[in-house]
């Protein structure tokens, strides 16, 4: 198997490796509950997705 003649050095690893970052997902407002949720996704909160009501949210209850 071959093998390097020299040590890399790191700011060429660096280089190479640029491009493997974490990107964040990017988040939008929800139009009815204004939080925030993914794109194109049901709003978590309030269950809505393209102006319609997609599923039901629950509250839980309180315990007393």
């Amino acid at each position: 198997m071959a093998l390097p003649k020299k040590k890399y050095p790191k700011s060429r690893q660096g280089k190479r490796r640029s491009h493997l970052k974490l990107n964040l997902p990017t988040f939008d407002i929800c139009p009815q509950c204004h939080s925030r949720k993914l794109a194109h996704h049901v709003c978590p909160t309030c269950g809505n997705y393209n102006g319609r009501q997609v599923i039901t949210i629950e509250t839980p209850k309180k315990k007393g």
